[in-house]
C-alpha cells in the first residue's frame, strides 16, 4: 500500500491502483485498478474505487464517493459530497466518431451540483447540469438539465418525484420525515440552473 505526498497530508493509493496525478486532496483512497491520470484535479477524503478511471482535466471536489468501474472524462466537474454509483457513466463528446480526433474546444462540459447522487449503471450524456441534490434512478439516461431534488428515471431521464438532501421521498407537501421542508425554486437566469426545490 502506497502514500503519495500532495503537499497537505497522505493520499492512500492501493499497490495496483494508478494515481499520475499531483493534485489529489489529502484523505483520499484510490484503490486498486483504478486510474487517476495527469492534470485530474481531486478532492480531499474521496473514495475512488476499483477499477474507476478519472480523465486528465476531470475535476472532482471533497469527500465524493466513485463507486466502482465510474468513468469521468476530462471537461467534468464534480461538486463536494456527491455520489457516483457503480458503472455509471460520463460523456464528453455529442457526436463521437473513432477516425475524427477532436480538440478540446470540441467537446462538451458536464457539472454535477453539491450533494448529488448518481445510481449505477446511469449515463450522463455531455452540456448537461444535474442539480444540488438531485437523484439519478439507477439505469436513467441524463439528456437534459435535472433540477435541484428532483429525482429522475428512466432512459430519457424524467421527474418522477422530489428528494430531501437526506435521500428520502418527499411527500406531496415537500415535506420529509427527518423533518426537513422545502419549497419550489425558479429558474436561475444567471446561472443557468432550471427550476427546482430549496429549503423552505
Amino acid at each position: 500500500m502506497a502514500d503519495v505526498p500532495d503537499g497537505r497530508g497522505a493520499v492512500f493509493v492501493h499497490p495496483r491502483g494508478l494515481c499520475e496525478s499531483d493534485q489529489v486532496g489529502a484523505g483520499t483512497r484510490v484503490w486498486a485498478f483504478a486510474h487517476v491520470m495527469a492534470g485530474a484535479r481531486i478532492g480531499r477524503d474521496c473514495n475512488v474505487c476499483d477499477h474507476a478511471f478519472v480523465e486528465s482535466g476531470a475535476v472532482v471536489g471533497d469527500r465524493v464517493t466513485i463507486k466502482n468501474a465510474v468513468l469521468v472524462w476530462d471537461l467534468v466537474t464534480v461538486e463536494d459530497d456527491v455520489f457516483l454509483g457503480p458503472n455509471m457513466v460520463f460523456t464528453n463528446d455529442m457526436n463521437p466518431r473513432a477516425e475524427v480526433k477532436k480538440g478540446r474546444d470540441r467537446l462538451d462540459r458536464t457539472l454535477v451540483r453539491r450533494g448529488a447522487t448518481i445510481g449505477a449503471n446511469a449515463t450522463i450524456v455531455c452540456g448537461t447540469t444535474l442539480g444540488e441534490y438531485c437523484f439519478v434512478a439507477a439505469g436513467a439516461v441524463v439528456i437534459r438539465d435535472v433540477p435541484a431534488h428532483a429525482l429522475v428515471v428512466g432512459n430519457p431521464a424524467r421527474r418522477a418525484g422530489w428528494v430531501c438532501a437526506c435521500g428520502e421521498r418527499l411527500d406531496d407537501e415537500l415535506a420529509c420525515p427527518c423533518g426537513r421542508r422545502y419549497e419550489h425554486r425558479p429558474a436561475d437566469i444567471e446561472t443557468g440552473a432550471p427550476a427546482g426545490l430549496r429549503p423552505a
